[in-house]
Parts: C-alpha cells; sequence; structure tokens
C-alpha cells in the first residue's frame, strides 16, 4: 500500500485528505483502484500515486481521442458549436497567416475543424502519444509529434495554441503550461478546457464515480481558484475564465452508476462513450447545465490566456 502524499501538488499546503477511490469504468483498462486527494485550501484534485508506468494499458486502442470521428449528428452539431466558438478566438488574432498547435489532438480533429474556419491557417502541428494517430493525422495535411509536449522541440512559435481535455492528464502542469508559453507567438492565445472540482456533479459524485475523474487518466484537476494559483508560476495571464457545461461527466456519472447497480452492462469492448445512452444522457444534461451556468459553476472550465510581453 502506497503512503499518502505530503502536500498538494497545485498549492504545497498539507491540507489534504482521500477526496475519492476510484477504478476505470469507462475503458476498464486495468482492474486496480486508484485514490484521489483532495485539498481544502486550493480545491484540487489529484491521484496518487500518479501511473506514469501504464501510459499504453489506460489509454486503450480504442480511446475516444485515437479515434477519426465519424460523422453522425452529435458530431455535427459539436463541430458547428466548435466553429461558432473558435471563430470568436481567431479573429481576436490580427495575423495574415495563422500557425496552430494541438497538445493532445489525437489525429487531428480540432484542426480540421478550424481550417475551416478560418482560411489564414497555414500550418497546424498534433503533439500526441498515440503512434496510430499520426498516419491519419498527416493524411490530413498536419505535421505530427508521437511523444509528449515536455518532449517536443521546435524553433517554430504558434499563434493558437490548444490544450482540450489535456492538462488533467499531466503529471506536471505547470510544466506543460511553461512549454505553451515558450512556444506561443507574440499576440498569440491559448485555449485551455478542463475539468472544475467545484460543481455540483463532482460533489454528488465523489463517493462513487465522478465522470470528471475520467480514472485513471485525470490525474491533476482544477478548480477555478487552484489554476489561478498554478498561473502565478508563469508569465501568462488569463484574458478570459468561464464555465461550459460538462454533460460527458454527468453520463459517466450516471452510466457507471446503473453498471454498479448491474442495471446497465459497459465493458472493455463496449466502453461507456459508445454506450446508447451516452448521447441522450449528455444531451439531457448539456441543457440542463447550459440552463444553470449563469448561476452555478459546471463541471468545465474554458480558460483563454495570453503572454505578458
Amino acid at each position: 500500500m502506497s503512503l499518502a502524499p505530503a502536500y498538494c501538488r497545485v498549492c504545497k499546503q498539507q491540507n489534504i485528505s482521500t477526496w475519492s477511490v476510484a477504478k476505470d469504468y469507462e475503458y476498464f483498462s486495468v482492474d486496480e483502484e486508484f485514490t484521489y486527494y483532495g485539498c481544502a485550501d486550493c480545491g484540487t484534485i489529484f491521484i496518487h500515486p500518479i501511473p506514469v508506468d501504464q501510459l499504453k494499458k489506460i489509454y486503450p486502442s480504442n480511446y475516444y481521442s485515437f479515434a477519426n470521428k465519424s460523422k453522425n449528428i452529435v458530431v455535427r452539431l459539436k463541430e458547428w458549436l466548435d466553429k461558432r466558438f473558435f471563430k470568436r478566438i481567431l479573429k481576436q488574432l490580427p495575423d495574415q497567416e495563422i500557425s496552430v498547435l494541438d497538445i493532445g489532438g489525437g489525429t487531428g480533429w480540432m484542426p480540421d475543424v478550424l481550417k475551416k474556419t478560418d482560411s489564414r491557417i497555414n500550418f497546424t502541428q498534433i503533439v500526441d502519444i498515440d503512434e496510430k494517430a499520426k498516419s491519419i493525422a498527416e493524411e490530413n495535411s498536419h505535421a505530427y509529434f508521437e511523444g509528449t509536449i515536455e518532449n517536443f522541440e521546435t524553433d517554430k512559435k504558434f499563434h493558437l495554441i490548444l490544450m482540450l481535455n489535456l492538462i488533467e492528464h499531466v503529471a506536471d502542469p505547470l510544466t506543460v503550461l511553461q512549454k505553451a508559453q515558450s512556444l506561443l507567438a507574440p499576440g498569440g492565445i491559448i485555449v485551455i478546457k478542463t475539468p472544475n472540482t467545484d460543481s455540483w456533479d463532482a460533489r454528488l459524485y465523489k463517493k462513487s464515480y465522478w465522470g470528471g475523474l475520467h480514472c485513471p487518466r485525470h490525474w491533476v484537476i482544477f478548480s477555478e481558484k487552484s489554476f489561478r494559483q498554478l498561473l502565478q508560476s508563469t508569465s501568462l495571464k488569463i484574458k478570459k475564465l468561464t464555465y461550459t457545461q460538462g454533460a460527458p461527466f454527468w453520463a459517466f456519472s450516471i452510466i457507471a452508476a446503473l453498471h454498479r447497480q448491474k442495471i446497465v452492462r459497459i465493458s472493455a469492448q463496449k466502453p461507456i462513450i459508445f454506450h446508447w445512452l451516452f448521447a441522450p444522457i449528455s444531451a439531457v444534461f448539456a441543457v440542463f447545465d447550459f440552463i444553470r451556468r449563469p448561476f452555478a459553476k459546471t463541471s468545465q472550465l474554458f480558460i483563454i490566456l495570453t503572454k505578458d510581453v
């Protein structure tokens, strides 16, 4: 049995305790249980010990970001929403040519959307650990680096850097932020999407299985307070921070609960995200979150960063 961590991975304070004990109900990649600790001072939740030696196991071949997305109605709706969101982001960039770096971008689904949104995008770079995604990304004219962002080396600077559902997957978020900072062109923008620990569903499902843990793939999960604290060790600043719907986390949590009660069945061959209940539950809770968003913190953060000159 491993020892509890001595301090929070973000604020370094010692006011921590066990937050949840969870296992992989989404892909059943490994059988073991994992302990998540919570910091009472900054709200960070983090896994300990970090399963850095099990990457090939915990990211199975059918992991959602490794797959080339099919054009079903849900994917088309998401693409339309993404185009609207990023059109506003790209308008903030005055450059005649725009280079994009997508960290953890898989096959390059999001850069594909961006190219359709703005004709100024002339170079797209994917950094991801999936060897199978490389051929698909390169077929779609994206440069691809197989590995982690910490090991990625280039002289190029990027006008837009994407870390969508990425920073919670890394052992040292500060190092990743600092690396992104070094790759950002003057006047450039970093867009981060990440789970928020200070949410209703996190509190409701912490003793069973909260989907925001994405166990054991989410390693450090932030609150707004802890993310702002982490940022103090960089020269990055928040241009905008908003809360957005966390419908997938509701769906993961609910379907996992139904599985434990033997009402539905999920397995390694048919993970939660491919279960027939996933889309309708996500749709219902997307509406629920959008309705309550003006007066409640939902379970995902959208953060837009710039760099101090």
